[in-house]
């Protein structure tokens, strides 16, 4: 397993934003509503900067990130790589990676998922985006019969329990083709050495750790995880953001 500890870039929970001194709490992810983290996104406005919480040029670092993140991977458009047949995307807002990553080479088809459906409106009719499910993470289940090459999961898992998260990569597990399936977790990293919650968006930052957890529970093995370089710059203190690549652990 490969794991690029070599930059220290960032990110808050649903979306980049600065490093908190708050304190560490225990089972902090008790305390997420899943009402009050609607209630937040649907008073964000549906655009770039809505989605990145004010940092809208980070989109460009980030994406490029991921592009390369999926080619140490095999997954592209160039040669000796693989183009997804079809892709998920979990939280996919108005859909920033969607269109600015799966469907630029990475993915012929893509499924999204994302509970505000003001922001998803943006992806209606849209060439390659096949099924729109306005809803949350926890409560999707996959078509019967569905199979994806690729899910993608981004800035959004902070909103899920613990036991929630389990439960949906496990669904998503159910979804993987198992012809070489991957699934890819983008999220922030507590730096406090614990969970940490936002009572803004009512969503948990998880450490490193808690992460490799969740995996393990859900039957997943960590084949490769790297840190989102690019973030950091004298103007910007931003949470650590890791890539986390996954496959079923049998």
């Amino acid at each position: 397993m490969a794991d690029d500890d070599n930059n220290n870039p960032s990110s808050n929970p649903s979306t980049p934003s600065f490093s908190s001194s708050s304190p560490p709490q225990a089972n902090v992810d008790a305390r997420i509503r899943k009402e009050d983290g609607l209630k937040y996104w649907q008073g964000i406005d549906a655009s770039v900067n809505g989605m990145l919480g004010g940092l809208p040029h980070v989109t460009r670092v980030d994406l490029r990130g991921s592009r390369n993140f999926l080619a140490k991977l095999g997954v592209g458009s160039k040669e000796g790589q693989r183009v997804a047949a079809s892709a998920l995307e979990g939280g996919a807002g108005i859909g920033r990676v969607t269109e600015g990553l799966l469907l630029d080479g990475i993915a012929r088809e893509v499924d999204v998922i994302e509970p505000i459906a003001k922001f998803t409106a943006a992806l209606q009719g849209k060439s390659g985006v096949r099924s729109i499910f306005n809803m949350g993470l926890q409560d999707w289940n996959p078509a019967e019969g569905m199979q994806y090459d690729l899910i993608w999961i981004q800035w959004c898992v902070g909103h899920l329990t613990d036991e929630q998260l389990v439960a949906f990569l496990r669904r998503c597990q159910a979804a993987l083709n198992p012809d070489g399936g991957l699934i890819v977790v983008k999220e922030n990293n507590s730096t406090t050495g614990e969970d940490n919650f936002d009572d803004v968006d009512s969503s948990v930052t998880r450490e490193d750790g808690s992460f490799r957890r969740i995996f393990e529970e859900a039957g997943l093995r960590l084949v490769q995880s790297e840190r989102q370089k690019g973030f950091q710059t004298a103007k910007l203190q931003l949470l650590p953001v890791r890539m986390y690549a996954l496959k079923p652990a049998q």
